[in-house]
């Protein structure tokens, strides 16, 4: 039963994880009827977000390599630019992270935040898509200047919040900074690296060895699964976003925290 589980939460946190829906909050919600034990349990949906990363890294490998022999010095430059740009856009979290991180996991990581974070989340997202009617200032990654990325980490830091939604607040913050929705959920996707990255190998250094054989299978199981699900889902995404706005994904997740909220509700009252 529990490789059935960690099979379930691999591939929710494979959808979930870069559509604008939140992939903590999914997990915290999933964990109320398929939970491990407590200190396992936290561990667990950590750590299977870096089968997610793995397939970014498989997805967009030359794009992200800038020692690929195919590659021309321009696009090298690019490469190691776009990296640069990424490292900083990724030192707000690092920082707030190092800072408030044990709080924020004490004090927010619950089911009431998760709903209200979805619905409100959810609401903001379609005021943005409605009000954003100018054309994208920034079509391309190479036109996105270093103070840019930086904002775009500060936004980022909203998904500390579970149910916000690391995916959401990056490309929402992105498209108000100027850029195209395109850009703005592949720029997404790279900054995810070391975020995701740097919150995986925390976890694994923490778990050390303490855990059991059958613990590191489960780990293995929901890692793998998340990884295959999760390449397949960035192919989805992006072809999405070429042809339509995130407000589908809006929708999606005011219902979900109404129906959430109404389980809890009737939960609590019985």
């Amino acid at each position: 039963m529990d490789f059935i589980k960690a099979i379930i939460l691999g591939i929710v946190e494979g959808i979930t994880e870069f559509l604008p829906i939140s992939s903590t909050g999914h997990l915290i919600i999933l964990n109320n009827f398929l939970s491990f034990s407590t200190d396992f349990e936290k561990n667990f949906d950590i750590f299977i977000q870096f089968g997610a990363i793995l397939s970014v890294v498989v997805y967009f490998w030359h794009r992200l390599n800038p020692f690929e022999s195919s590659k021309t010095d321009e696009q090298k430059r690019e490469t190691i630019n776009l990296w640069l740009k990424v490292i900083i856009a990724v030192i707000p979290v690092i920082v707030i992270g190092a800072i408030f991180g044990g709080k924020i996991q004490k004090y927010l990581f619950n089911s009431t935040t998760v709903v209200l974070a979805l619905i409100i989340g959810g609401v903001v997202m379609i005021i943005i898509e409605i009000m954003k009617k100018d054309k994208a200032r920034i079509p391309s990654i190479n036109e996105i200047d270093y103070l840019t990325c930086f904002l775009i980490g500060l936004f980022q830091c909203l998904s500390f919040i579970p149910g916000a939604s690391r995916s959401a607040v990056t490309i929402i913050g992105a498209m108000i900074l100027g850029l195209s929705r395109g850009i703005a959920v592949e720029f997404s996707f790279f900054l995810a690296l070391p975020t995701m990255f740097a919150a995986s190998a925390f976890s694994l250094v923490k778990i050390g060895f303490s855990i059991t054989l059958k613990e590191w299978m489960l780990l293995i199981t929901g890692f793998v699964t998340s990884f295959i699900v999760a390449y397949f889902i960035i192919g989805f995404f992006i072809n999405f976003v070429r042809k339509h706005n995130f407000i589908p994904f809006a929708v999606y997740r005011i219902i979900l925290g109404i129906i959430v909220l109404i389980y809890f509700w009737f939960k609590n009252f019985n």
